[in-house]
């Protein structure tokens, strides 16, 4: 089935449907992620991030497996795996996402612009998914603003950043006490350069104050 992919005689869209009718092929397709073929691993990749929001009970089974992803040398792949772990606290009965919670919030030391705000990005659907998280994963995310800057992440990027985390407070905040730490967030930012950042710190303190 991978090589129909990569030779594309099937599209992504018939592999999912494959995937969909026989979850015995979920190993198949994890294993696929680390293909020398672009079509192939990002094509695995994309129906595991869409399979796992879908059907989290049926790749619950293979969340070690797929918590691997987090390390991909490819940083599509990497994103990817945020989502994947993401969707799949929803079936976390064994609290494996617990376990390697540090691990995941480590990527928001990451270099890379998108990297981070995929991190964030994520963790309203674990609050969701884990309200008794959400306290741990605030404190996280409130560290946004002093990541340092890199080549791919600028000052620019930082309020990119700020913006997703604002966004991802709507969630957040319906699970925590300390709604002030997260109403100061966004009093810091409600006079931003950036608009968009301006905008959401300013729907937020409407909505919430």
């Amino acid at each position: 089935m991978l090589q129909e992919l990569c030779s594309k005689q099937i599209t992504r869209a018939q592999f999912y449907k494959k995937v969909e009718t026989d979850f015995s092929l979920v190993p198949e397709i994890i294993a696929g992620t680390a293909s020398p073929k672009a079509t192939v691993r990002y094509g695995c990749a994309s129906v595991l991030m869409d399979l796992s929001a879908k059907y989290p009970g049926k790749l619950y089974p293979y969340m070690e497996r797929l918590i691997g992803l987090l390390d991909s040398k490819h940083r599509i792949i990497t994103w990817n795996a945020l989502a994947i772990v993401a969707h799949l606290t929803a079936a976390d009965s064994q609290r494996k996402f617990d376990a390697i919670f540090d691990e995941y919030y480590s990527f928001l030391g990451n270099e890379y612009m998108v990297t981070v705000a995929n991190t964030v990005g994520n963790s309203g659907e674990i609050a969701k998914n884990k309200p008794y998280l959400a306290d741990r994963i605030i404190a996280e995310l409130l560290k946004v603003q002093n990541l340092r800057t890199t080549p791919h992440l600028t000052e620019e990027c930082k309020l990119v950043i700020a913006q997703q985390a604002i966004k991802t407070f709507n969630t957040l905040i319906n699970f925590t006490k300390n709604k002030k730490a997260l109403l100061d967030f966004a009093e810091q930012h409600k006079n931003s350069s950036r608009d968009a950042l301006r905008k959401e710190a300013k729907m937020f303190l409407k909505k919430w104050q």
